[in-house]
């Protein structure tokens, strides 16, 4: 039975993907050798990471002046990197879920965090819109899209202050305005490759501004200096990334994966909003993420969620299971997803729906 997977992270990655990893697993690059066993010193290697690096500026249209980083450490290590390398006084952080929560939590230990608002207090099921950004912050912190809660961000935010993102979740799912930035970081394995790394675009002249000493791994200019080579990276997930960096470009860039991945946004947000039995729990939909759509049942139907998640199953469905803190359900649509698994799905939402 096919596959139709929906999990929040790791999550799908595409065939074009899967086939050149395990390819390259078996003999990378013509050498005889595994990609689990070259040398990250050696020029195959090195071509990976740099052509990864090249692939990421172009579909994104990096401007000059920005660095592509392959770092390990998961986008929970970015939430302390980026206040060690860049609050001198105060930043600004916006609270839409966990893990913008997390970051406050990191930042904090650095100098002083201003919250300029929250949506903690609707269990985070909308983004908070009147809200002033300090100007006499070094940065403002959000985060684009909150695979817990169903929420996100899908724009460039008007900052009178650098911007920093957490887009671990939605990076190459819309085009960027990167030169709003500082910082951009994404951990890979919920839109790119497999757990293990984490992409960071660094504006060059934001660093090397803070007063405080920096450990050597934790310092952005390190591993500028060094093209992400001051240690071992994570071989294999960056060279995953590049197969499907290569594949984004294949399919039309950034904008065309917008297009895809608003179509099927669409198709299940139309089926949840259309029945009697589930409902989304983002409301509004300019608030709702194309990434991660979350939805419950209608409370007389609430004792069959567990049910449904059972009957899916057998439709080859995986991964619905919504996170802990909401229940109910979650379908992250992430960019390898394919129009045919949403329809599935739907499907057997419309079949259970009718039985019941």
């Amino acid at each position: 039975m096919k596959k139709h997977n929906f999990y929040a992270g790791p999550s799908i990655l595409s065939e074009y993907t899967l086939t050149k990893t395990a390819e390259a697993i078996k003999d990378f690059a013509g050498t005889g050798l595994s990609i689990l066993e070259i040398s990250h010193r050696s020029k195959e290697f090195t071509a990976v990471i740099e052509n990864a690096a090249a692939m990421v500026k172009e579909l994104l249209d990096v401007p000059a002046g920005y660095s592509v980083l392959f770092l390990g450490g998961g986008a929970s290590t970015q939430f302390c990197m980026v206040p060690f390398n860049l609050l001198k006084k105060k930043a600004g952080y916006l609270d839409t879920g966990t893990w913008a929560n997390k970051a406050i939590k990191e930042a904090k230990l650095f100098g002083e965090v201003e919250v300029v608002a929250s949506s903690k207090e609707a269990n985070y099921t909308y983004i908070p819109k009147d809200y002033t950004i300090p100007a006499d912050a070094d940065y403002f912190h959000f985060t684009t899209n909150n695979t817990i809660y169903g929420t996100e961000i899908r724009k460039d935010l008007d900052s009178p202050v650098p911007l920093v993102a957490d887009m671990s979740s939605d990076i190459f799912s819309r085009p960027i305005d990167v030169s709003k930035y500082d910082i951009i970081y994404a951990g890979a394995q919920k839109n790119l490759a497999p757990a293990g790394v984490t992409i960071v675009i660094v504006k060059d002249e934001a660093m090397g501004h803070v007063e405080r000493a920096i450990p050597t791994m934790l310092d952005y200019r390190t591993h500028i200096s060094k093209g992400s080579m001051f240690n071992t990276p994570p071989v294999l997930p960056v060279f995953s990334a590049l197969k499907t960096l290569e594949w984004y470009k294949e399919l039309g860039g950034v904008k065309k994966l917008e297009e895809m991945d608003k179509a099927k946004a669409a198709v299940l947000y139309d089926a949840i909003d259309s029945s009697k039995m589930f409902v989304g729990t983002v409301q509004n939909a300019e608030d709702r993420s194309i990434m991660n759509v979350c939805f419950v049942m209608q409370p007389e139907y609430k004792e069959l969620e567990k049910d449904f998640v059972d009957f899916a199953s057998t439709k080859g469905i995986v991964g619905i299971k919504g996170h802990r803190s909401v229940g109910g359900f979650r379908a992250s649509l992430y960019n390898a997803l394919p129009m045919e698994s949403v329809e599935v799905l739907v499907a057997a939402m419309k079949e259970f729906e009718a039985k019941h």
